[in-house]
C-alpha cells in the first residue's frame, strides 16, 4: 500500500455537501491507484467484503464520474444530480467487479456509470418517458449528435444551417448505422422536437384560471357526483313527480298536467289558461290561481321525497 494512501485518510479530501465547484476540485486531487493497488483492494472487496478497499476504490473513481456527468449537461438536467446518479453506478461496478477478468476498473466501472445516468435522464428529463425499448433509448442518446452532424454537413455543402427536420436520406442513413427502423426514427425525432404541455397550467400570472388540455380531456359524464346527481334528477323527475301530483285533487292535478306535462301533436305546449278556463265555465285568473296553489304543494311534497 502506498503511503499516499495510507496517510490521510482520502474521504477527509471531500468537502461537505452544497459546494459542487469545491467537490469536483477536491475529488480531481484524489490519488490515483496503480495496477497493483486496484488488484489488491478488488481482492481484499471479494475474498474478505472489506469496505475500506471498496470505500478506496470508489474515492480513486470519482473524477470519471464527474467526466462522464459532463458529457450529458445539454439534457437540462442538474450536473450535481447526474454525478451523484453517476456514483451510484460506480458503488454497484465496484461490488460486482472481478479483479481476476484482466480488465481494469475505469473500463468496467464506465459501463454502469453511463447506465445509471440513462436511466436518470430518461425519467426526468421529460415529464413523459420519451424513451423504453431498447431501439428508443438508443435513438435518444445518439439522435441529438447524430443530427448535428447532418446538420454541419449540409451548411458546409449548401449554407444552410436553420434547417431542423431530417430529410429522408438522413432518417434512411441514421436508422442504417443505429440498426434500428426508420419508422423508430420519424417517431423519436417527432417526440423531441415537441416539448412538455402541463395538462393543468393553473392561475395565470394576472390572477386567472388558464385552460389546460384537462380541461378537454376530462369526461364529465362519468365522473361519480355527476351520475350521482344525475340518477337523483331521473328519479325525481319519474316517482317524485308522480308522488307530488298523487297528492293534489283531480282538477289541480288535470291543470298541470295539460299545462306543464303533455306535448300537443304539432309540438307545441299544452293547454292555455283561457282554454282550461272555457272547459271548466271559470275565469282563467281561477285558473291560474288554482295552478299556482298545485305549484307551491308540488314544490313542498318534492322536498320531502328528496
Amino acid at each position: 500500500m502506498s503511503t499516499a494512501l495510507a496517510a490521510p485518510n482520502p474521504w477527509s479530501l471531500v468537502p461537505p455537501l452544497g459546494n459542487l465547484d469545491a467537490y469536483i476540485s477536491a475529488v480531481n486531487r484524489m490519488p490515483m491507484l496503480t495496477l497493483e493497488q486496484e488488484q489488491q483492494f478488488a481482492r481484499q472487496l471479494k475474498n474478505d467484503n472489506d469496505v475500506d478497499a471498496a470505500g478506496k476504490l470508489v474515492m480513486s473513481h470519482l473524477r470519471l464520474v464527474v467526466s462522464v456527468a459532463r458529457q450529458y449537461l445539454g439534457y437540462g438536467l442538474p450536473h450535481g444530480d447526474l454525478i451523484q446518479e453517476g456514483n451510484v453506478g460506480l458503488m454497484k461496478a465496484v461490488k460486482r467487479f472481478d479483479p481476476d477478468q484482466g480488465v481494469r476498473l475505469v473500463s468496467y466501472a464506465l459501463h454502469w456509470i453511463k447506465a445509471e445516468m440513462h436511466e436518470y435522464i430518461l425519467k426526468n428529463c421529460r415529464m413523459v418517458k420519451v424513451a423504453t425499448t431498447k431501439a428508443q433509448r438508443k435513438l435518444f442518446f445518439n439522435l441529438r449528435s447524430m443530427k448535428q452532424g447532418f446538420k454541419s454537413d449540409s451548411a458546409a455543402i449548401d449554407g444552410d444551417t436553420h434547417r431542423d427536420t431530417l430529410s429522408a436520406a438522413e432518417i434512411d442513413s441514421m436508422a442504417t448505422q443505429l440498426k434500428v427502423k426508420r419508422e423508430d426514427v420519424i417517431e423519436m425525432e417527432t417526440r423531441l422536437s415537441g416539448g412538455d404541455v402541463m395538462l393543468d397550467p393553473g392561475p395565470s400570472d394576472d390572477g386567472e384560471d388558464s385552460f389546460g388540455p384537462i380541461a378537454y380531456l376530462a369526461d364529465t359524464h362519468q365522473e361519480p357526483t355527476a351520475l350521482l346527481e344525475a340518477r337523483a334528477r331521473d328519479t325525481m323527475a319519474s316517482d317524485g313527480i308522480r308522488t307530488a301530483l298523487d297528492g293534489l285533487d283531480d282538477r289541480s292535478r288535470r291543470i298541470v298536467e295539460e299545462r306543464w306535462l303533455k306535448v300537443q301533436d304539432d309540438g307545441s305546449g299544452g293547454m292555455t289558461l283561457h282554454e282550461l278556463a272555457a272547459d271548466y265555465g271559470v275565469s282563467a285568473e281561477r285558473i291560474r290561481q288554482i295552478e299556482t296553489a298545485a305549484m307551491k304543494k308540488m314544490k313542498k311534497a318534492l322536498t320531502d321525497y328528496a
